[in-house]
């Protein structure tokens, strides 16, 4: 299973470019969250950056923002200017900047996604989905490699203890982990906010 650490390990020294996704939404902040909404799910993102009167990225959006500052609080998301909700100032990285680096940056500020820059022009966004995607590939990759005849790790059962989330027995959202009661309520939910 060495080879498995290996490919993790040289995919976490290597820049932060390997996961860049150059498919940004910029918006002006007079817009509003409604097409922020319509933006994310055209594209499958989970944020929009947000930029000034110097069409400088002054704040970002993301889609739970618009659940908590918006859905929840019953606003009508076509009257929500994004400067009211979005978080600002914005975290940036450079694009040389490691994958490991990246995650601590994330873990430190406790933020799902990055903005990408170099020299005030924003490259892209990095999130931690897209991160733990590759991190994922590399290791079924080297799964599928151990398989196919090399010698492979076996795990004791016995030596696997499995939790349970003992605060709570209610279904959570897979996108921003609010609690339901019901499969229903909670398929709603993911079906309108997050597709």
């Amino acid at each position: 299973m060495s080879d498995v650490s290996d490919n993790i390990t040289s995919f976490l020294a290597s820049s932060i470019e390997l996961v860049l996704n150059r498919d940004v939404i910029i918006l002006d902040s007079d817009r509003f969250a409604n097409e922020a909404v319509k933006g994310m799910k055209e594209r499958n993102a989970r944020s929009i950056l947000v930029s000034g009167d110097n069409r400088e990225v002054v704040g970002i959006v993301s889609k739970t923002d618009i659940l908590f500052k918006v859905m929840s609080r019953g606003r009508n998301p076509a009257k929500v200017k994004l400067r009211e909700i979005m978080n600002s100032p914005v975290l940036a990285v450079d694009p040389k900047t490691t994958v490991q680096e990246t995650l601590s940056i994330m873990d430190k500020h406790l933020i799902r996604q990055i903005m990408v820059s170099s020299n005030a022009a924003v490259l892209g966004m990095v999130t931690r989905e897209d991160i733990f995607e590759k991190i994922q590939k590399a290791t079924i990759s080297t799964a599928d490699i151990a398989i196919n005849g090399t010698p492979v790790c076996i795990i004791n059962p016995k030596a696997i203890v499995y939790t349970s989330n003992t605060i709570s027995d209610k279904l959570r959202c897979p996108y921003c982990e609010l609690p339901f009661d019901s499969k229903e309520e909670l398929s709603k939910h993911i079906h309108s906010l997050h597709t």
